[in-house]
Parts: structure tokens; sequence; C-alpha cells
């Protein structure tokens, strides 16, 4: 059942509302929250299919602020509100309302939205695109107890993870975190199979995806290791390796839906990790609505720490040497050094000049002169002669 308004207001939607559930025979309201989805026209049709697909497993009403543009100076002053009502079997398992805002309104959202979110229950606020700097500090934001956002779909999704970082609140969250959820899970139980000390690791996936280092952030977090980005073809992430003192630990998955898990001393097993779509992402956001305090910790470790530590990583392991070896190394050469200038040089070296036509004076080290103490003794009755240079 659809209802359009034109021009309306919070209070006749709500009415629109109470009479469609009378008109579909379900009267009682059984929603568990208000999710409140915050998109622009052109992403709007996806992210309420999403949100409806999730609804099946989450009951809920769905409130779509669509903020338009206004062309005209004009425009922008004329305020106005349009709303779509969906019931019943065109809104899933829930109650969606379409909201489309013009003119100053468009700066004031939150006072449509907060007439119309469900009493007692919790609110869920969803970015798909151009989610704001401080989510937690936005006046939609402000409403929610959940704020979820996705940094692939972000210009710069590297540094938008550095941004996340500096305004992170708890309740803060991101799909591309979501994402990433069978991939840890699957690392956590290889690892539970062996007991053995994980020495470093390499995340491997596709360039400008935030999933991947995300990834690599909580792994650099919770194993306290060094940990390595590198670049493939995609799809997405598409392997793990783990160097352990029991031999390597790999999860490969180069299709983007079976992948190959790897383990020392055991059988390879494929193991299925296919690439999810939004509407199970958000359902996955949806079970739980407490602070996420692992996605916290792994966001604040920093993607600037994260390169810092691969650097130095690939800096201690040049051609396979550290650097307790190359100043083991240097010793060596110093004392081969030393044993090679203690050697008495060629009488050629010595009668020869830099241009090799001139004579030069020997300058004799104390090893020289110590070994050739006895000779002098010998000859020191002796008269001593100079040649000529030549």
């Amino acid at each position: 059942m659809k209802t359009d308004l034109t021009d309306t207001t919070a209070s006749k939607i709500n009415k629109a509302l109470v009479q469609g559930r009378r008109a579909i025979g379900t009267p009682a309201v059984g929603m568990v929250l208000t999710l409140v989805i915050v998109t622009d026209e052109e992403n709007a049709y996806d992210s309420l299919k999403a949100a409806n697909d999730a609804s099946r497993e989450h009951p809920s009403r769905t409130l779509v602020v669509v903020k338009r543009v206004s062309r005209s100076p004009r425009d922008r002053t004329q305020s106005r509100l349009d709303a779509e009502v969906r019931l019943g079997a065109d809104a899933g398992s829930g109650e969606t309302v379409v909201l489309r805002l013009y003119g100053e309104v468009v700066d004031h959202a939150q006072s449509v939205v907060l007439p119309l979110l469900l009493p007692d229950a919790p609110v869920v606020v969803w970015w798909p695109v151009n989610a704001p700097l401080d989510p937690a500090k936005d006046p939609l934001g402000a409403l929610g107890q959940r704020r979820v956002t996705d940094t692939y779909a972000a210009e710069q999704p590297v540094r938008e993870l550095t941004a996340r970082a500096e305004t992170y609140t708890p309740g803060d969250t991101d799909l591309s975190w979501t994402r990433i959820t069978p991939w840890r899970s699957m690392l956590a139980a290889a690892l539970d199979q062996v007991s053995c000390r994980v020495e470093s690791v390499e995340v491997e996936g596709e360039e400008f995806n935030p999933s991947c280092e995300l990834l690599a952030m909580w792994l650099a977090d919770r194993l306290d290791v060094p940990v390595k980005r590198s670049l493939s073809g995609g799809p997405g992430l598409t392997a793990v390796r783990m160097s352990t003192d029991c031999g390597p630990v790999v999860l490969d998955r180069a299709d983007g839906s079976l992948a190959t898990l790897s383990i020392e001393g055991q059988p390879d097993r494929a193991v299925a990790l296919k690439r999810r779509d939004t509407a199970e992402l958000i359902a996955e956001e949806l079970r739980r609505l407490d602070p996420d305090d692992t996605y916290a910790s792994a966001l604040r470790y920093g993607v600037d720490r994260l390169n810092a530590t691969s650097d130095a990583a690939e800096a201690f392991s040049v051609d396979g040497v550290g650097d307790g070896d190359r100043d083991r190394d240097r010793d060596r050469d110093g004392e081969a050094a030393g044993d090679a200038a203690a050697e008495p040089e060629a009488p050629e070296a010595v009668a020869k000049g830099a241009d090799g036509d001139g004579e030069r004076e020997a300058v004799e080290t104390p090893v020289e002169e110590a070994a050739k103490a006895p000779a002098r003794e010998a000859a020191a009755s002796e008269p001593v002669t100079k040649g000529a240079a030549k």
C-alpha cells in the first residue's frame, strides 16, 4: 500500500501511517527499531531495497531522508516536504516513509524525522554515501544509538579512515568493517588450530579498498606483529598470509567466492567466503546496537602507523639480514680492513705517486714500525743514504 503526500507535515505523515495500518488489518506496531537512511536521489532506490530485505530479519520503521537540490535562489528559500508512505508488501516486514526535503528544510531534517521515530525503540542512522566527517555531531546522527557509514563509498577511502579515527564516538561503525567479519572469524579459527607464534602478516587486496586496511590494522593491533599491505587485482580482499614459527598459514580467495585455507602440516581446505551484498551487511549491523570496541581499537591503530610498521619490517628484512646481522657484518669488514692495513705495501706502490710518475713518501703505521724495529737497531751504526728523485 502506497500513499503519496505533497507539501505535507510530520503530523499528516503519522496519520497516514495509522490509517494505512488499519487498512491492511495490522493496527499494532510490531517494529523493533527505527532505521533512518540519509542519502541522495541517485542512491535512494538501492538503499531502500537493501533496508527492505534486512527488515525481514529486523522489522523496523524505515525513514529515507532525501535532500533535494534546489536549482534557483528562489527555490532555496521555499521549504517543502513531500512524503511517500509504504506499508504491507511494499515495505518488506515493516513501514517505510520516503521523505523528500526542499529548500530551507534541508538544513533542519532532524525536525522532520524526530516526530516520526518509534517511541521507546532504538534508532540507527545509516549514510550509504556522503557521510559527515563527524557522524555523532551531525543533527541526524545525534538521534541514533548507532551510526553506520561506508568508507568504501568515499572518494578517498583510506584517508577517510583517518578522519573516522579522529572523530570516533562509541556507536560509530562502518560497513567496510562489516565486510571483513567472515575473514576475521576464519583467521581466528585458523590460529586456534595451531600453537605457533605469529611473526609477520601480509594482507593482499585491491587498491582503494578500506576493508583491506581495516583487516590489516585489526591483525596488527591484536597480534602485535608487523603487517604488510600489498596490492592485487581483486576483487576485494584476495589473501592473508601469516608467517609463524611452525610454518605459513594462508587464507587465499582469488575469485571472490571460494577461499582456500592452508596450514602447515594439514591438508588444504576449501572455505565458502563469498562477497556479501548490502542487505546482508546492514542486517548484521542491526543485530547488535552496543558499541563495537574491537572496531574502535582497530580503527585507532591508524593507517599511518600500519604503513610505518610495514616499512620498518621491510627495512629490517632487506636481503634477509637484520640490523644485528648487519652490525656484525660491519664489524667483520672492519677487522678485515685492519688486517689489510697491517700488511706492508708493495715496493711499487710505495715508489709511485698518484699519477704513477712521482715518488711519494711512505707513511708507516705503528704496526709496521714495530715490525721493522729489529732491523733498524741492527743498522743503527750504518749510514743511511736517500736516493734522488727521478
